[in-house]
């Protein structure tokens, strides 16, 4: 495993990911600057979403085919330049714009970064994926710390501030992506194909994109609304429902190394069930709380059974679909991640119509769907083929 440069993808990743994490975090300030509904809000996050979604998958299905170094660098730069722009563009057209083309740039990152970290990793790819989710993870926590910082720094107008990091990791990752492409593991992939030739497995990778989806509707239902729920259900100050959201997805961030790691010693589909069933009580206890103190301590255990689920899913769709890894890291990263964001006008809609409270309470049953479904997730054939060959080698 290459962990320098997959250090450095984690990096690219953690300020690719404050760019997504700030977005929701600017929310309570345009509502009250710009006089935006609920629903308005939250369709800011469904056009940086659903650009991102229609457009990764096929990213990914070209990073399969040729190899596209300046997508990376690129990316990051688009996602930076849009973020930046929501807060000092004068209509709410041009918002949306901006945060679609922010969308676009996270579309471009993504897959040909995972799929560039899956062959550095080796047989450890549980770690080595969980090392970049974890950096994505780190960086939408920082996202609202920061952005909250400084818009009551600078006003709305200081999001412009957010372009220079995305410009600094831009230039690194344009010098070094000669070195990035140069490291190929092909140890097991050479060791697969002198034994049998893995086919892909579209029924079970489409089964696997919706227990995705229904991880993704809860995060970005909690990314766009935690903030919002603290304001309005608990009386809290806009810093303290950022700090809600820091606190969510900074334990998110921990679970999902930890899960990793697990994974690879354990079992990627223990890991994505223990999750789930996990979140079944924990959300529904959530909802029930009317203590500010007790619902924070209960974002911790929410945290760890949301984030533990993402990585081992992420290296399942790629042993789902080996021979097109880079649509596999585009759609589990992209269209299944982003689902979440297309359902959150569907969230404004019901807050501006019911509460706030009623929004975040529709999302407790998505977890009894996704453990169903979960369960139902067969070992992938590239690792039973694995086994085999371990076998063969032994004897």
């Amino acid at each position: 495993m290459n962990k320098r440069y997959i250090g450095l993808l984690a990096s690219s990743h953690f300020i690719v990911d404050i760019f997504q994490g700030a977005l929701p975090a600017m929310l309570p300030f345009l509502i009250s600057n710009r006089n935006l509904s609920y629903a308005a809000a939250a369709t800011l996050v469904f056009a940086a979403n659903i650009s991102s979604s229609v457009i990764q998958p096929l990213f990914g299905f070209y990073a399969d085919k040729i190899s596209i170094p300046w997508l990376m660098p690129i990316g990051v730069l688009m996602a930076g330049i849009g973020v930046g722009l929501v807060g000092v563009l004068p209509s709410y057209p041009l918002i949306l714009i901006a945060a679609a083309i922010s969308g676009i740039g996270n579309a471009a990152f993504h897959p040909e970064g995972t799929r560039i970290v899956n062959s550095m990793s080796g047989e450890k790819k549980g770690t080595g994926v969980s090392t970049f989710a974890a950096g994505g993870n780190m960086g939408f926590a920082v996202g609202p710390i920061l952005t909250t910082s400084i818009i009551l720094l600078l006003d709305l107008n200081g999001s412009l501030l957010l372009i220079l990091p995305a410009v600094i990791v831009s230039l690194i990752l344009f010098v070094k992506k000669s070195d990035l492409y140069k490291y190929e593991n092909t140890k097991t992939n050479n060791i697969l194909n002198s034994s049998e030739t893995v086919k892909d497995e579209w029924n079970s990778f489409l089964r696997l994109g919706a227990a995705i989806s229904c991880r993704s509707v809860i995060f970005f239902g909690l990314n766009t609304f935690l903030p919002l729920y603290w304001i309005n259900v608990f009386g809290q100050s806009k810093t303290a429902g950022s700090a809600a959201l820091t606190i969510l997805i900074v334990t998110g961030a921990m679970s999902t190394l930890v899960a990793g790691r697990l994974a690879d010693k354990f079992g990627y589909k223990k890991i994505i069930v223990m999750g789930y069933a996990s979140l079944i009580p924990l959300l529904f206890i959530f909802i029930n709380i009317q203590n500010v103190k007790l619902a924070t301590l209960m974002l911790i255990p929410i945290a760890i059974g949301l984030y533990a689920p993402y990585s081992p899913m992420v290296v399942y769709g790629q042993k789902y679909l080996p021979n097109h890894i880079g649509l596999a890291s585009g759609v589990t990263l992209g269209l299944a991640v982003s689902v979440g964001g297309v359902f959150a006008p569907i969230l404004g809609w019901i807050s501006d119509n019911y509460s706030i409270h009623s929004a975040i309470s529709s999302l407790a049953i998505i977890p009894i769907i996704a453990t169903i479904i979960s369960i139902s997730l067969p070992i992938p054939q590239i690792d039973i083929n694995t086994k085999k060959v371990n076998i063969e080698l032994t004897d």
